[in-house]
Protein backbone atom coordinates (compact mmCIF):
# COMPACT_ATOMS: atom_id res chain seq x y z
CA UNK A 1 0.00 0.00 0.00
CA UNK A 2 1.37 3.57 -0.70
CA UNK A 3 1.24 6.01 1.43
CA UNK A 4 -1.01 8.43 -0.31
CA UNK A 5 -3.49 5.16 0.05
CA UNK A 6 -2.79 4.65 3.42
CA UNK A 7 -3.45 8.13 3.86
CA UNK A 8 -7.02 7.99 1.91
CA UNK A 9 -8.18 4.99 4.23
CA UNK A 10 -7.23 6.94 7.59
CA UNK A 11 -9.21 9.96 6.46
CA UNK A 12 -12.45 7.37 5.64
CA UNK A 13 -12.40 5.85 8.77
CA UNK A 14 -12.21 9.21 11.22
CA UNK A 15 -14.83 10.59 9.01
CA UNK A 16 -17.16 6.97 9.27
CA UNK A 17 -16.12 7.47 13.28
CA UNK A 18 -17.72 10.79 13.67
CA UNK A 19 -20.83 10.31 11.98
CA UNK A 20 -21.24 7.54 13.97
CA UNK A 21 -20.77 9.51 16.94
CA UNK A 22 -23.38 12.35 15.75
CA UNK A 23 -25.94 9.54 15.83
CA UNK A 24 -25.09 8.54 19.32
CA UNK A 25 -25.79 11.96 20.28
CA UNK A 26 -28.71 12.51 18.87
CA UNK A 27 -30.22 10.34 21.43
CA UNK A 28 -31.32 13.03 24.25
CA UNK A 29 -27.77 12.86 25.47
CA UNK A 30 -29.34 9.65 27.90
CA UNK A 31 -26.88 7.35 27.59
CA UNK A 32 -27.51 5.64 30.83
CA UNK A 33 -31.01 4.63 29.97
CA UNK A 34 -29.32 3.39 26.40
CA UNK A 35 -26.98 1.11 28.25
CA UNK A 36 -30.07 -1.01 29.66
CA UNK A 37 -31.42 -1.31 26.19
CA UNK A 38 -30.55 -4.68 23.93
CA UNK A 39 -29.32 -2.89 20.83
CA UNK A 40 -28.44 -6.39 19.45
CA UNK A 41 -31.89 -6.31 17.17
CA UNK A 42 -32.54 -6.02 13.72
CA UNK A 43 -32.95 -2.29 12.82
CA UNK A 44 -31.18 -1.29 15.70
CA UNK A 45 -34.57 -1.00 17.72
CA UNK A 46 -33.76 -1.92 21.71
CA UNK A 47 -36.72 -4.03 23.26
CA UNK A 48 -35.30 -6.26 26.02
CA UNK A 49 -34.29 -5.62 29.92
CA UNK A 50 -31.71 -6.53 31.93
CA UNK A 51 -32.96 -9.62 33.58
CA UNK A 52 -33.28 -9.76 37.80
CA UNK A 53 -30.89 -10.90 39.82
CA UNK A 54 -32.16 -14.68 41.19
CA UNK A 55 -33.50 -15.11 44.61
CA UNK A 56 -30.85 -16.78 47.46
CA UNK A 57 -31.78 -19.85 48.14
CA UNK A 58 -33.62 -20.62 51.10
CA UNK A 59 -31.78 -22.25 53.89
CA UNK A 60 -32.37 -25.90 54.78
CA UNK A 61 -33.97 -26.55 57.91
CA UNK A 62 -32.42 -29.64 59.42
CA UNK A 63 -33.08 -31.47 62.49
CA UNK A 64 -30.30 -33.26 64.57
CA UNK A 65 -30.36 -35.32 67.48
CA UNK A 66 -27.02 -36.27 68.85
CA UNK A 67 -25.76 -37.44 72.12
CA UNK A 68 -23.90 -35.41 74.53
CA UNK A 69 -20.55 -35.79 76.14
CA UNK A 70 -20.41 -32.29 78.31
CA UNK A 71 -21.88 -31.20 81.09
CA UNK A 72 -23.91 -28.52 79.34
CA UNK A 73 -24.85 -27.92 76.19
CA UNK A 74 -23.08 -25.92 74.00
CA UNK A 75 -24.05 -22.31 72.85
CA UNK A 76 -24.51 -21.19 69.72
CA UNK A 77 -21.35 -19.84 68.63
CA UNK A 78 -20.37 -22.70 66.54
CA UNK A 79 -23.79 -23.44 64.74
CA UNK A 80 -24.32 -20.13 63.57
CA UNK A 81 -21.14 -20.30 62.03
CA UNK A 82 -22.10 -23.54 60.48
CA UNK A 83 -25.05 -22.63 59.28
CA UNK A 84 -23.46 -19.73 57.47
CA UNK A 85 -21.02 -21.75 55.46
CA UNK A 86 -24.05 -24.42 54.44
CA UNK A 87 -26.93 -21.81 53.90
CA UNK A 88 -28.56 -24.40 56.41
CA UNK A 89 -31.18 -23.76 59.42
CA UNK A 90 -30.19 -26.45 61.94
CA UNK A 91 -31.65 -27.71 65.46
CA UNK A 92 -29.58 -29.18 67.57
CA UNK A 93 -31.13 -32.12 69.96
CA UNK A 94 -28.53 -32.89 72.44
CA UNK A 95 -29.42 -35.35 74.60
CA UNK A 96 -26.92 -36.67 77.71
CA UNK A 97 -24.84 -39.76 76.71
CA UNK A 98 -25.40 -41.60 80.28
CA UNK A 99 -29.27 -41.40 78.69
CA UNK A 100 -28.91 -41.44 75.15
CA UNK A 101 -29.71 -44.89 74.55
CA UNK A 102 -32.88 -44.22 76.28
CA UNK A 103 -34.13 -41.36 74.46
CA UNK A 104 -33.03 -43.14 71.49
CA UNK A 105 -35.50 -45.96 72.13
CA UNK A 106 -38.68 -44.06 73.05
CA UNK A 107 -38.08 -41.38 70.41
CA UNK A 108 -37.99 -44.74 67.98
CA UNK A 109 -41.02 -45.88 69.25
CA UNK A 110 -42.93 -43.22 69.48
CA UNK A 111 -41.83 -41.72 65.53
CA UNK A 112 -40.34 -39.01 66.83
CA UNK A 113 -36.48 -39.45 65.49
CA UNK A 114 -35.26 -36.04 63.58
CA UNK A 115 -34.35 -35.99 60.09
CA UNK A 116 -30.62 -37.12 60.85
CA UNK A 117 -30.39 -39.29 63.53
CA UNK A 118 -27.06 -40.27 65.45
CA UNK A 119 -26.77 -43.22 67.34
CA UNK A 120 -23.95 -43.47 70.18
CA UNK A 121 -21.65 -46.64 69.64
CA UNK A 122 -21.24 -49.37 67.89
CA UNK A 123 -23.68 -51.12 69.82
CA UNK A 124 -26.97 -49.13 69.43
CA UNK A 125 -25.89 -49.23 65.61
CA UNK A 126 -26.31 -53.11 66.27
CA UNK A 127 -29.64 -52.78 68.16
CA UNK A 128 -30.90 -50.71 65.25
CA UNK A 129 -30.15 -53.30 62.43
CA UNK A 130 -33.63 -55.30 62.72
CA UNK A 131 -35.51 -52.02 61.88
CA UNK A 132 -32.87 -51.22 59.42
CA UNK A 133 -33.66 -54.22 57.38
CA UNK A 134 -37.31 -53.07 57.38
CA UNK A 135 -36.89 -50.23 55.99
CA UNK A 136 -37.19 -47.21 58.52
CA UNK A 137 -34.49 -45.83 57.44
CA UNK A 138 -32.99 -44.13 54.27
CA UNK A 139 -30.16 -46.40 52.31
CA UNK A 140 -27.96 -43.60 50.84
CA UNK A 141 -25.65 -45.84 49.37
CA UNK A 142 -26.66 -45.16 45.57
CA UNK A 143 -26.96 -41.04 46.47
CA UNK A 144 -22.85 -40.76 47.56
CA UNK A 145 -21.45 -40.68 43.84
CA UNK A 146 -23.50 -37.58 43.49
CA UNK A 147 -21.96 -35.74 46.34
CA UNK A 148 -18.10 -35.33 45.72
CA UNK A 149 -16.80 -34.82 48.95
CA UNK A 150 -18.56 -37.70 51.11
CA UNK A 151 -17.45 -40.17 47.65
CA UNK A 152 -14.35 -39.27 49.70
CA UNK A 153 -15.41 -41.51 53.26
CA UNK A 154 -13.16 -44.97 53.10
CA UNK A 155 -14.91 -48.02 51.22
CA UNK A 156 -13.79 -49.90 53.58
CA UNK A 157 -15.13 -48.38 56.24
CA UNK A 158 -18.09 -48.02 54.92
CA UNK A 159 -18.42 -51.36 54.06
CA UNK A 160 -18.18 -52.44 57.62
CA UNK A 161 -21.39 -50.60 58.48
CA UNK A 162 -23.45 -52.04 55.94
CA UNK A 163 -26.61 -53.81 56.45
CA UNK A 164 -27.50 -56.84 53.87
CA UNK A 165 -24.57 -55.44 51.93
CA UNK A 166 -26.32 -52.00 51.90
CA UNK A 167 -25.12 -48.89 53.02
CA UNK A 168 -27.43 -46.54 55.16
CA UNK A 169 -25.38 -44.95 57.34
CA UNK A 170 -22.64 -41.76 57.45
CA UNK A 171 -19.88 -42.34 60.00
CA UNK A 172 -18.14 -40.95 62.43
CA UNK A 173 -14.47 -41.82 61.80
CA UNK A 174 -12.02 -42.87 64.44
CA UNK A 175 -8.28 -44.73 64.32
CA UNK A 176 -8.17 -48.53 64.33
CA UNK A 177 -6.17 -48.96 67.27
CA UNK A 178 -5.73 -46.47 69.65
CA UNK A 179 -5.50 -48.17 72.80
CA UNK A 180 -2.48 -49.03 75.40
CA UNK A 181 -0.68 -47.44 78.87
CA UNK A 182 -0.62 -44.45 80.40
CA UNK A 183 1.98 -44.58 82.78
CA UNK A 184 3.53 -42.37 85.59
CA UNK A 185 7.05 -42.18 83.76
CA UNK A 186 8.06 -40.80 87.22
CA UNK A 187 7.26 -43.50 89.21
CA UNK A 188 8.99 -45.48 87.11
CA UNK A 189 12.20 -43.87 86.56
CA UNK A 190 12.45 -43.55 90.25
CA UNK A 191 12.24 -47.28 90.36
CA UNK A 192 14.36 -48.09 87.72
CA UNK A 193 11.53 -49.57 85.33
CA UNK A 194 11.01 -49.38 81.44
CA UNK A 195 7.93 -49.73 79.89
CA UNK A 196 6.96 -53.06 79.69
CA UNK A 197 8.31 -55.16 77.13
CA UNK A 198 6.03 -57.92 77.68
CA UNK A 199 3.03 -58.93 80.22
CA UNK A 200 5.27 -59.93 83.09
CA UNK A 201 6.89 -56.63 82.55
CA UNK A 202 3.59 -54.74 83.24
CA UNK A 203 2.85 -57.03 86.20
CA UNK A 204 5.54 -56.63 87.83
CA UNK A 205 5.52 -52.64 87.08
CA UNK A 206 2.01 -52.73 88.92
CA UNK A 207 3.79 -54.69 91.82
CA UNK A 208 6.04 -51.91 92.13
CA UNK A 209 3.91 -48.98 92.06
CA UNK A 210 1.93 -50.73 94.78
CA UNK A 211 5.08 -51.60 96.85
CA UNK A 212 7.63 -49.48 96.68
CA UNK A 213 6.10 -46.05 97.54
CA UNK A 214 6.73 -44.43 93.92
CA UNK A 215 5.39 -41.46 95.22
CA UNK A 216 7.89 -41.19 98.04
CA UNK A 217 5.63 -40.32 101.17
CA UNK A 218 6.71 -43.40 103.21
CA UNK A 219 3.17 -44.73 102.69
CA UNK A 220 1.80 -47.45 101.10
CA UNK A 221 -1.02 -45.83 99.66
CA UNK A 222 -0.59 -46.19 95.88
CA UNK A 223 -1.64 -48.78 93.59
CA UNK A 224 -0.33 -50.14 90.18
CA UNK A 225 -3.58 -50.51 87.92
CA UNK A 226 -6.86 -48.09 87.75
CA UNK A 227 -9.64 -49.69 85.77
CA UNK A 228 -13.14 -49.33 85.27
CA UNK A 229 -16.50 -51.63 84.87
CA UNK A 230 -15.72 -51.71 81.27
CA UNK A 231 -14.63 -54.48 79.55
CA UNK A 232 -14.10 -53.48 76.35
CA UNK A 233 -12.52 -50.05 76.76
CA UNK A 234 -11.35 -50.30 79.90
CA UNK A 235 -7.89 -52.34 80.27
CA UNK A 236 -8.99 -55.75 79.41
CA UNK A 237 -9.94 -56.20 76.51
CA UNK A 238 -6.13 -54.55 75.32
CA UNK A 239 -4.64 -56.90 77.64
CA UNK A 240 -6.50 -59.58 76.17
CA UNK A 241 -5.39 -58.66 72.58
CA UNK A 242 -1.69 -58.99 74.31
CA UNK A 243 -2.93 -62.68 74.82
CA UNK A 244 -3.31 -63.23 71.78
CA UNK A 245 -6.99 -63.23 72.65
CA UNK A 246 -8.78 -63.09 68.79
CA UNK A 247 -11.27 -59.25 68.26
CA UNK A 248 -14.32 -60.37 69.20
CA UNK A 249 -14.53 -63.53 67.03
CA UNK A 250 -11.50 -65.77 65.96
CA UNK A 251 -11.25 -68.83 63.79
CA UNK A 252 -10.65 -71.63 65.46
CA UNK A 253 -11.07 -75.37 63.17
CA UNK A 254 -11.92 -73.74 60.50
CA UNK A 255 -15.38 -72.02 61.98
CA UNK A 256 -15.69 -68.94 63.58
CA UNK A 257 -15.81 -68.54 67.40
CA UNK A 258 -16.39 -66.19 69.72
CA UNK A 259 -13.44 -64.83 71.70
CA UNK A 260 -14.37 -65.73 75.14
CA UNK A 261 -13.79 -70.02 74.29
CA UNK A 262 -10.46 -69.20 73.69
CA UNK A 263 -8.15 -70.35 75.96
CA UNK A 264 -6.08 -66.57 76.03
CA UNK A 265 -9.37 -65.26 77.38
CA UNK A 266 -9.14 -67.77 80.10
CA UNK A 267 -5.11 -66.86 80.18
CA UNK A 268 -6.52 -62.95 80.32
CA UNK A 269 -8.71 -63.58 83.19
CA UNK A 270 -6.25 -65.20 85.19
CA UNK A 271 -3.97 -62.21 84.61
CA UNK A 272 -6.22 -59.97 86.06
CA UNK A 273 -6.94 -62.19 89.10
CA UNK A 274 -3.06 -62.11 89.85
CA UNK A 275 -3.85 -58.36 89.44
CA UNK A 276 -6.57 -58.07 92.07
CA UNK A 277 -5.93 -60.79 94.69
CA UNK A 278 -1.92 -59.21 94.92
CA UNK A 279 -3.91 -56.02 95.31
CA UNK A 280 -1.77 -54.39 92.73
CA UNK A 281 -5.00 -52.67 90.94
CA UNK A 282 -8.39 -51.52 92.59
CA UNK A 283 -10.44 -54.42 93.97
CA UNK A 284 -13.96 -53.25 92.85
CA UNK A 285 -13.05 -52.27 89.54
CA UNK A 286 -16.40 -53.83 88.37
CA UNK A 287 -18.38 -51.18 90.33
CA UNK A 288 -15.80 -48.03 89.80
CA UNK A 289 -16.86 -45.52 86.92
CA UNK A 290 -14.53 -44.17 84.36
CA UNK A 291 -14.72 -40.47 85.97
CA UNK A 292 -13.45 -42.73 89.50
CA UNK A 293 -11.07 -44.77 87.62
CA UNK A 294 -9.70 -41.19 85.80
CA UNK A 295 -10.08 -39.20 89.86
CA UNK A 296 -7.72 -41.79 90.82
CA UNK A 297 -4.97 -41.53 88.72
CA UNK A 298 -4.61 -37.74 88.56
CA UNK A 299 -5.17 -37.22 92.66
CA UNK A 300 -1.93 -39.80 93.01
CA UNK A 301 -3.09 -43.40 93.64
CA UNK A 302 -2.73 -45.50 90.95
CA UNK A 303 0.43 -45.42 87.96
CA UNK A 304 -1.40 -47.23 84.90
CA UNK A 305 -4.20 -46.22 83.39
CA UNK A 306 -4.77 -48.51 80.30
CA UNK A 307 -7.54 -48.85 77.61
CA UNK A 308 -9.49 -46.89 75.10
CA UNK A 309 -7.46 -44.35 73.80
CA UNK A 310 -3.13 -43.26 74.95
CA UNK A 311 -4.68 -39.86 73.25
CA UNK A 312 -6.38 -39.05 76.54
CA UNK A 313 -2.75 -38.31 78.21
CA UNK A 314 -3.75 -34.65 77.33
CA UNK A 315 -6.26 -34.27 79.94
CA UNK A 316 -4.69 -36.97 82.28
CA UNK A 317 -1.73 -34.56 82.17
CA UNK A 318 -3.51 -31.34 82.85
CA UNK A 319 -5.76 -32.61 85.59
CA UNK A 320 -2.39 -34.41 87.35
CA UNK A 321 -0.10 -31.83 87.07
CA UNK A 322 -2.37 -29.24 88.71
CA UNK A 323 -1.65 -31.96 91.99
CA UNK A 324 1.83 -32.78 91.11
CA UNK A 325 3.90 -30.28 88.68
CA UNK A 326 6.60 -32.57 88.76
CA UNK A 327 4.96 -35.70 87.40
CA UNK A 328 5.49 -36.77 83.96
CA UNK A 329 3.22 -39.27 81.87
CA UNK A 330 4.40 -41.50 78.76
CA UNK A 331 2.44 -43.89 76.86
CA UNK A 332 3.49 -47.45 75.57
CA UNK A 333 1.97 -49.96 73.46
CA UNK A 334 3.59 -52.58 72.17
CA UNK A 335 3.70 -55.67 75.00
CA UNK A 336 4.55 -58.80 73.79
CA UNK A 337 2.41 -61.85 74.45
CA UNK A 338 3.33 -65.23 75.70
CA UNK A 339 4.89 -66.16 72.59
CA UNK A 340 6.56 -62.77 72.14
CA UNK A 341 4.33 -61.49 69.50
CA UNK A 342 2.80 -58.04 69.21
CA UNK A 343 -0.97 -57.81 68.91
CA UNK A 344 -3.73 -54.85 68.65
CA UNK A 345 -7.58 -55.33 68.57
CA UNK A 346 -8.83 -52.86 66.49
CA UNK A 347 -12.08 -51.05 65.73
CA UNK A 348 -14.11 -51.32 62.77
CA UNK A 349 -12.62 -47.80 61.95
CA UNK A 350 -15.95 -45.99 63.35
CA UNK A 351 -17.23 -44.93 66.96
CA UNK A 352 -21.03 -43.64 65.82
CA UNK A 353 -23.11 -43.51 62.48
CA UNK A 354 -25.03 -41.25 61.44
CA UNK A 355 -29.24 -42.40 60.10
CA UNK A 356 -31.64 -40.80 57.91
CA UNK A 357 -35.47 -41.79 59.43
CA UNK A 358 -37.73 -42.12 56.49
CA UNK A 359 -40.57 -41.19 59.07
CA UNK A 360 -39.02 -38.07 59.14
CA UNK A 361 -37.39 -37.52 55.66
CA UNK A 362 -40.33 -37.07 53.69
CA UNK A 363 -38.45 -37.67 49.89
CA UNK A 364 -35.78 -38.12 48.18
CA UNK A 365 -35.51 -34.35 47.30
CA UNK A 366 -35.38 -33.70 51.23
CA UNK A 367 -33.09 -36.20 51.79
CA UNK A 368 -30.42 -34.93 48.87
CA UNK A 369 -30.40 -31.49 50.57
CA UNK A 370 -29.44 -33.08 54.08
CA UNK A 371 -26.63 -34.61 52.49
CA UNK A 372 -25.96 -31.82 50.83
CA UNK A 373 -25.51 -30.10 54.27
CA UNK A 374 -23.14 -33.25 54.92
CA UNK A 375 -21.09 -32.56 51.65
CA UNK A 376 -20.20 -29.49 52.83
CA UNK A 377 -19.89 -30.88 56.43
CA UNK A 378 -16.32 -32.49 54.78
CA UNK A 379 -14.73 -29.58 53.60
CA UNK A 380 -11.87 -28.72 55.43
CA UNK A 381 -13.55 -24.81 56.21
CA UNK A 382 -16.72 -26.53 58.16
CA UNK A 383 -14.88 -29.24 58.62
CA UNK A 384 -12.49 -27.37 60.78
CA UNK A 385 -15.10 -25.32 62.07
CA UNK A 386 -16.80 -28.17 63.86
CA UNK A 387 -13.83 -30.08 64.98
CA UNK A 388 -11.70 -27.43 66.43
CA UNK A 389 -13.68 -24.16 66.47
CA UNK A 390 -12.94 -20.41 65.49
CA UNK A 391 -9.47 -19.75 64.37
CA UNK A 392 -8.19 -16.96 66.90
CA UNK A 393 -10.32 -18.01 69.68
CA UNK A 394 -10.58 -21.61 69.97
CA UNK A 395 -7.36 -22.65 68.35
CA UNK A 396 -4.61 -21.02 66.10
CA UNK A 397 -2.78 -22.67 63.29
CA UNK A 398 1.01 -23.63 64.22
CA UNK A 399 3.25 -25.40 61.03
CA UNK A 400 -0.21 -26.50 59.53
CA UNK A 401 -1.37 -27.96 62.24
CA UNK A 402 -4.48 -27.05 64.98
CA UNK A 403 -3.08 -25.47 68.05
CA UNK A 404 -5.93 -25.36 70.64
CA UNK A 405 -6.34 -22.46 73.20
CA UNK A 406 -5.32 -22.60 76.49
CA UNK A 407 -9.14 -21.81 77.68
CA UNK A 408 -10.23 -25.72 77.66
CA UNK A 409 -12.85 -24.66 79.63
CA UNK A 410 -13.98 -22.40 76.64
CA UNK A 411 -13.32 -25.23 74.05
CA UNK A 412 -14.71 -27.82 76.35
CA UNK A 413 -18.53 -25.86 76.47
CA UNK A 414 -18.56 -24.47 72.92
CA UNK A 415 -17.07 -26.73 70.71
CA UNK A 416 -16.78 -30.15 71.99
CA UNK A 417 -20.70 -30.91 70.88
CA UNK A 418 -19.84 -30.63 67.89
CA UNK A 419 -16.73 -32.25 67.16
CA UNK A 420 -18.12 -35.00 68.22
CA UNK A 421 -20.59 -34.82 65.34
CA UNK A 422 -17.81 -34.33 62.32
CA UNK A 423 -18.41 -37.00 59.63
CA UNK A 424 -15.11 -38.86 58.59
CA UNK A 425 -11.39 -38.61 59.56
CA UNK A 426 -8.85 -35.97 58.18
CA UNK A 427 -7.15 -38.03 55.38
CA UNK A 428 -11.28 -37.50 54.04
CA UNK A 429 -12.45 -34.14 55.07
CA UNK A 430 -9.38 -32.36 55.16
CA UNK A 431 -9.23 -30.58 58.61
CA UNK A 432 -6.30 -30.33 60.90
CA UNK A 433 -4.33 -32.47 62.76
CA UNK A 434 -3.56 -31.99 65.88
CA UNK A 435 -0.26 -29.82 66.99
CA UNK A 436 0.52 -31.77 69.82
CA UNK A 437 3.54 -30.80 72.34
CA UNK A 438 3.73 -33.25 75.37
CA UNK A 439 6.02 -35.37 74.64
CA UNK A 440 3.76 -38.22 76.31
CA UNK A 441 1.55 -37.49 73.92
CA UNK A 442 4.01 -37.44 70.75
CA UNK A 443 4.55 -40.81 71.70
CA UNK A 444 1.18 -41.88 71.72
CA UNK A 445 0.33 -40.58 68.00
CA UNK A 446 3.81 -42.79 66.99
CA UNK A 447 2.26 -45.85 68.75
CA UNK A 448 -1.52 -45.50 67.44
CA UNK A 449 0.64 -45.95 63.51
CA UNK A 450 2.47 -48.49 64.78
CA UNK A 451 -0.95 -50.51 66.17
CA UNK A 452 -2.50 -50.67 62.84
CA UNK A 453 0.31 -52.55 61.74
CA UNK A 454 -0.08 -55.28 64.44
CA UNK A 455 -4.22 -54.96 64.20
CA UNK A 456 -6.38 -57.48 64.82
CA UNK A 457 -9.73 -57.09 62.77
CA UNK A 458 -13.23 -58.58 63.82
CA UNK A 459 -13.88 -60.72 61.16
CA UNK A 460 -18.26 -60.25 61.86
CA UNK A 461 -17.72 -56.65 61.85
CA UNK A 462 -19.76 -56.66 58.21
CA UNK A 463 -21.46 -59.70 59.01
CA UNK A 464 -25.07 -59.94 59.83
CA UNK A 465 -26.89 -62.69 62.60
CA UNK A 466 -30.08 -61.58 63.13
CA UNK A 467 -30.25 -63.21 66.40
CA UNK A 468 -27.27 -61.40 67.80
CA UNK A 469 -29.12 -58.41 66.24
CA UNK A 470 -31.91 -58.92 68.51
CA UNK A 471 -30.26 -60.55 71.66
CA UNK A 472 -26.64 -60.25 71.38
CA UNK A 473 -26.28 -57.39 74.17
CA UNK A 474 -28.30 -59.32 76.56
CA UNK A 475 -26.34 -62.58 76.12
CA UNK A 476 -23.12 -60.62 76.42
CA UNK A 477 -24.33 -59.72 79.87
CA UNK A 478 -23.55 -63.28 80.64
CA UNK A 479 -20.27 -63.41 79.66
CA UNK A 480 -19.59 -60.17 81.48
CA UNK A 481 -21.28 -61.14 84.74
CA UNK A 482 -18.79 -64.54 84.64
CA UNK A 483 -15.68 -62.69 83.46
CA UNK A 484 -16.01 -60.13 86.57
CA UNK A 485 -17.14 -63.27 88.61
CA UNK A 486 -14.18 -65.48 87.59
CA UNK A 487 -11.52 -62.77 88.42
CA UNK A 488 -13.10 -62.23 91.81
CA UNK A 489 -13.08 -65.97 92.69
CA UNK A 490 -16.47 -66.64 92.65
CA UNK A 491 -16.63 -69.00 89.72
CA UNK A 492 -13.76 -71.08 88.63
CA UNK A 493 -12.38 -72.67 85.23
CA UNK A 494 -15.49 -75.22 84.72
CA UNK A 495 -18.01 -72.40 86.61
CA UNK A 496 -16.83 -70.08 83.72
CA UNK A 497 -17.85 -72.60 81.30
CA UNK A 498 -20.48 -73.77 82.11
CA UNK A 499 -21.69 -70.10 81.57
CA UNK A 500 -20.69 -70.12 78.29
CA UNK A 501 -22.56 -73.45 77.86
CA UNK A 502 -25.51 -70.98 79.30
CA UNK A 503 -24.70 -68.04 76.23
CA UNK A 504 -24.95 -71.28 73.55
CA UNK A 505 -28.48 -72.26 75.46
CA UNK A 506 -30.09 -69.36 75.17
CA UNK A 507 -29.18 -68.06 71.66
CA UNK A 508 -25.39 -68.32 71.64
CA UNK A 509 -25.51 -71.24 69.25
CA UNK A 510 -27.67 -69.79 66.58
CA UNK A 511 -25.03 -66.73 66.55
CA UNK A 512 -22.36 -68.72 65.39
CA UNK A 513 -24.10 -70.56 63.01
CA UNK A 514 -26.09 -67.57 61.42
CA UNK A 515 -22.13 -65.82 61.65
CA UNK A 516 -20.52 -68.88 59.75
CA UNK A 517 -23.24 -69.15 57.43
CA UNK A 518 -22.42 -65.72 56.15
CA UNK A 519 -18.73 -65.56 56.87
CA UNK A 520 -18.22 -68.77 54.14
CA UNK A 521 -19.85 -66.96 51.45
Amino acid sequence: MTKKSFTLLLSSLLTFSMLTAACGNNNNGNNEAAATKDSGTSGGTNTATTEPAPEPEKPTEIKIMLPLNTAETPPDTIKAAVEKLTNTKLTYQFFPADTYEEKLNSSFATGSLPQVTYLKNQTTFIQMKESIKDGQFWEIGPYLTEFPNLNKLKPEILNNTKVDGKLYSLYIGRPLARQGIIYRKDWADKLGLKAPANLDELLAMAQAFTEKDPDGNGKKDTIGLVDRNELVYGAFKTISSWFGTPNNWGEKDGQLAPEFTFPQYIDTMDFFKKLRDGGYMNKDFAATSKTDAVNMFVSGKAGLYIGGSMQDIDTLNKDLIKNFPDAVLDTHSMVAGPDGKFAQWMIPGYNNVVLFPKSAVKDEAELKKILTFFDKMMTPEVANLMYWGIEGTHYTVVDGKAKPADDKELIEREVKGYKDSVIGEYETNGMYQSLNVLPGRIHAEELVLENVKVGVADPTAALDSPTYTSKGVELQQIITDATYNYIYGQLDKAGFEKQVEAWKSRGGAAIIEEYNAVYKK
